[in-house]
C-alpha cells in the first residue's frame, strides 16, 4: 500500500530520513544533558545517552557537535608549578583511560561488524542494490573513521607513555640531586 501517491521505496525513504532527524535530535540533547551533568562527553558516552549506535556520532553534522564537546569539557594544562610527581600521576591516568578509550572504541568496531554480517542479509531482501551500495559505503566510512581513530588514539598512548617514562627520569634524577646537596650541606655543617 502506497502512502500519498509514493512507491513503497519512497515511503521507506522518508521513513528513514524521519527516522535520522529524530535520532540525530536525541545526540544534540544527550551532548547537551552530559554537558549540563558534568559527566565525561565521549562518542560512545554520547550514543549510550542518546540511545543510538555510535556510528551516528561520527557521521556528518553531528561529529562536529560532538568535538566541540570534547573539546569545550578539556580541562587546562597543569602549570609548570606542579610537581613532577603530580604530572607523572595525572600522565599514567590519562594513559590509563587513552587505553580504556582504545578497549570500548576496539569492542564497539567489533560489534559495528558483527551487527553489519548478521543485519545484511535482512537488508537484501528489503532495499534495493542502490540504497544497500549507499549504506555499505556508509558503513565502510564508519569503519574507516574509527580505524583512524584508534590509530591516533594509538598514537597518543604511545607519547604518554613516552612522557611518564621521561618524568620518572627526571624524578629519579632530581632525587639523586637533592641527596647529593643533602649530604654536601651536612658535611658543611658538622662540627669540626
Amino acid at each position: 500500500m502506497t502512502h500519498q501517491g509514493q512507491s513503497p521505496a519512497e515511503v521507506l525513504k522518508e521513513a528513514r530520513r524521519r527516522d535520522s532527524r529524530a535520532k540525530r535530535s536525541c545526540v544534540l540533547e544527550a551532548i547537551r544533558s552530559l554537558q549540563q551533568s558534568g559527566d565525561k562527553i565521549t562518542h560512545a558516552a554520547v550514543a549510550r545517552a542518546a540511545g543510538v549506535s555510535s556510528w551516528l556520532t561520527y557521521a556528518d553534522g553531528v561529529r562536529e557537535h560532538v568535538e566541540t564537546a570534547i573539546r569545550d569539557q578539556i580541562a587546562p594544562r597543569p602549570s609548570k608549578r606542579d610537581s613532577p610527581a603530580t604530572s607523572s600521576n595525572s600522565l599514567r591516568i590519562d594513559l590509563e583511560l587513552a587505553r580504556e578509550e582504545i578497549r570500548k572504541l576496539r569492542a564497539e568496531r567489533d560489534q559495528f561488524q558483527r551487527n553489519a554480517r548478521l543485519h545484511l542479509g535482512q537488508q537484501l531482501d528489503q532495499i534495493g542494490s542502490a540504497d544497500l551500495a549507499a549504506r555499505v559505503h556508509e558503513l565502510n566510512r564508519a569503519n574507516a573513521e574509527l580505524e583512524a581513530l584508534l590509530k591516533t588514539k594509538t598514537g597518543e598512548v604511545d607519547g604518554l607513555a613516552r612522557r611518564v617514562t621521561e618524568l620518572e627520569d627526571e624524578l629519579t634524577a632530581a632525587r639523586t640531586s637533592l641527596r647529593q646537596m643533602i649530604r654536601d650541606h651536612s658535611k658543611g655543617a658538622s662540627p669540626t
